[in-house]
């Protein structure tokens, strides 16, 4: 089901194969996509796509989809799993093929070309989408194999492809009377445009803040790395001579912890929380509060109380109140934390004689110097021994060692989504192939911010056939300057070890069904595969092993491990307390009942007030540029997933703690009955039979020191 319904809302989560024909036609001899590709690998030809192929494929491939789909309702057998359950899950797969390519290059290289046409696009998918979801014919043959289940001797899989399919359709409302279809009809359209006009807003207003500098003064407290970066910067927005900072955050986040002038950080710093929120034609809060309220009315066309209770009835989580529970004893735990932490720094600034209060633009320039303090760490004697190839063969270390993959560049002529893209064959221990896997890491204007993993081509099988996957890992990590090569943070080590975890959980599947495989698993147990393998990314022994001088080759010292180790616990309350603003305040938005005039700075001031929220602390994401829930269905009334994944992931790097670092066991067991599975079992069920037991929170409130 997933496969078909939320063509409409995909956003690089990677879709179907593209070993099928296509019919010619008007253009097919300049269209990639009109006929099959001839590409290794049968990846995306990506360098022959131009903007103007995207519209006339997408006709074609909804055509085409919706022949195939004609084709099950009018077939004149009865239906079985085969005719009609498994026929939906292999429909559609030209145009899994063209939205997965426009989807995945409009997050990663969102040209002029491809942003003009967001808007039809996006129109066109939930038209087309809706078509199929609310067609009663169609839910009638589905209807009709679900009502013999019972019968019908279905493998685990087959079972899970089958309730998946019949709920997709009741929960897309497909039992509403016409007027009702009518209007969810509407409301589907409108939000996949306010969805994209979001995303579009942020975007333009992340790229077009500069803080631009030409004194050398301005400059004081930089490390010589971040000022030639921003000269770098300069140099490449023809103004060189001069020094720019952007809201980017590998630009800004240094500038913010070493910069000592104050009102520059300021100036900064209200630039990136002050996006979609300046009352002028970026301005994000009239969509906030009509996106609100068209869930609002959604939800009670299809009956359910809240927003949140239509989302968390496919959740591990299920209820409003489960996911409360467990925000709220954190919060409790957390903010007393960063209580103490504000006191630290207040301390600084009064020692120094400052004369003022703490903000929010102060909090990573204080907490940087209590962490030299405190730990005697400065993250400048650090970033050397983290270039970002070394980090990344650190992560395809651990994969060797766990499960004995092994990475081939693929260099030369090979088809890329971007340039500047490195691309590698994937193999297993016997040397048979895995999948591709993209890697894409540093900003640039057309690229969103953040960090994602999806694929161009899901892992399936049909007809016997293996159809591998094709991976991509895209990154915002800090750029090379000069000859510099790029220098990570431990947070960018990290974060890149964590989107090679959801890499692996989309190599390493192995369902028959394109709807089942990969991360097609419920919001809140996805981040599990990936969050993981943060762990061995901070593990003092992998560490000694990838984190290695970029000039020497020397190893880091133990002496750093050591400081990094025992700073493993710095600013956790400040970390965890702006992670559960922004989670609660998702929350807060869906559980509303009834549509409202809603002013949207208003709401979330009081709504964070209520909770306890310090002022020198803002949410990791205010509501104007808080794209997880915002601007596109992904993560709404679901940012608490990371959290809630955290539990799990925590838990379960213990199994491995109580063995070994690398035990091959409780690897093969992590990857048979977790990273293999896709959606295919409960997830519930799939972590019971890779930990024997329900996961406890005591292992993630010991990770973050805050027993």
């Amino acid at each position: 089901m997933r496969n078909f319904l939320m063509l409409a809302m995909v956003v690089v989560l990677g879709l179907s194969a593209c070993q099928h024909q296509k019919k010619d036609g008007a253009g097919a001899s300049d269209n990639p996509f009109f006929s099959a590709y001839t590409t290794p690998y049968n990846v995306p030809p990506f360098e022959q796509i131009k903007p103007e192929h995207y519209m006339p494929a997408l006709d074609r491939a909804m055509a085409e989809h919706k022949k195939e789909v004609e084709a099950i309702i009018n077939n004149n057998k009865a239906a079985t799993f085969e005719n009609t359950i498994v026929a939906l899950d292999d429909a559609g797969k030209m145009l899994s093929e063209v939205t997965s390519v426009y989807f995945g290059l409009k997050s990663a290289d969102g040209t002029e070309g491809i942003m003009a046409i967001a808007t039809d696009v996006a129109k066109k998918l939930s038209a087309h989408s809706d078509d199929i979801s609310l067609n009663p014919d169609l839910f009638n043959r589905v209807e009709a194999v679900y009502n013999q289940k019972e019968e019908l001797k279905l493998t685990g899989e087959q079972q899970m492809l089958l309730e998946d399919t019949y709920k997709g359709f009741v929960r897309s409302g497909v039992s509403l009377a016409d007027d009702k279809k009518t209007e969810l009809r509407q409301i589907n359209s409108r939000l996949s445009e306010l969805f994209n006009n979001f995303s579009t807003n942020v975007l333009t207003e992340t790229n077009s803040f500069k803080l631009v500098l030409d004194k050398q003064d301005d400059l004081a407290g930089l490390p010589e790395s971040v000022i030639a970066g921003a000269a770098e910067t300069a140099k490449e927005m023809g103004l060189e001579g001069k020094w720019v900072f952007t809201t980017h955050k590998p630009s800004m986040l240094p500038f913010l912890q070493y910069a000592d002038k104050r009102e520059l950080r300021e100036k900064l710093y209200k630039g990136y929380y002050m996006r979609g929120n300046n009352n002028d034609s970026l301005d994000n809060k009239a969509i906030i509060e009509e996106i609100v309220n068209l869930r609002v009315q959604k939800a009670n066309l299809l009956d359910y109380e809240t927003y949140a209770d239509y989302v968390l009835e496919e959740r591990m989580a299920k209820t409003s109140d489960k996911v409360y529970e467990l925000l709220n004893e954190l919060w409790d735990r957390a903010l007393p934390v960063a209580k103490k932490e504000r006191a630290a720094m207040q301390a600084i600034i009064d020692r120094e004689k400052g004369g003022f209060k703490l903000a929010s633009w102060d909090w990573w320039y204080y907490a940087e110097k209590v962490r030299q303090e405190k730990y005697n760490l400065d993250e400048n004697e650090v970033r050397p021994y983290f270039e970002l190839n070394n980090v990344r063969d650190g992560a395809f270390a651990v994969a060797t060692k766990l499960w004995g993959l092994t990475f081939e560049e693929i260099t030369g002529e090979f088809p890329k989504p971007h340039a500047d893209a490195q691309v590698f064959k994937v193999l297993e221990a016997d040397g048979s192939h895995k999948g591709i896997l993209y890697m894409d890491w540093h900003p640039r204007a057309t690229k969103k911010q953040g960090a994602w993993c999806g694929a161009y081509r899901k892992q399936s099988r049909r007809g016997g056939e293996e159809i591998p996957p094709v991976v991509t890992i895209v990154c915002n990590f800090s750029k090379p300057v000069g000859d510099m090569p790029a220098l990570l943070s431990f947070d960018e080590a990290s974060t890149l070890f964590h989107e090679f975890g959801h890499g692996l959980h989309q190599l390493f599947s192995d369902c028959t069904y394109n709807g089942l495989s990969g991360t097609s698993v419920p919001r809140d147990f996805v981040e599990l595969p990936s969050q993981v393998m943060e762990n061995w990314a901070g593990d003092p022994e992998v560490m000694k092993e990838y984190a290695r001088h970029y000039k020497t080759g020397e190893v880091i010292p133990d002496e750093l491990v050591t400081k990094l180790k025992n700073s493993g616990h710095f600013n956790q309350g400040f970390a965890t307390t702006e992670y559960l603003a922004a989670a609660l305040l998702d929350m807060n938005y869906h559980t509303q009942k009834e549509e409202q005039k809603l002013d949207v700075n208003q709401f979330e001031e009081d709504y964070l007030k209520s909770i306890g929220l310090i002022p020198e602390i803002i949410s990791r994401y205010k509501s104007t540029y808080f794209m997880h829930i915002f601007a596109s269905s992904g993560y709404t009334a679901g940012y608490y997933s990371y959290i809630w994944s955290g539990v799990l992931d925590a838990d379960a790097f213990e199994a491995f703690k109580e063995t070994s670092l690398y035990d091959q066991a409780t690897a093969k067991s992590f990857r048979e009955n977790i990273l293999e599975r896709g959606g295919t079992v409960d997830a519930m069920e799939m972590y019971k039979n890779f930990r024997g037991r329900e996961p406890k929170i005591e292992a993630l409130l010991r990770q973050r020191g805050l027993e």
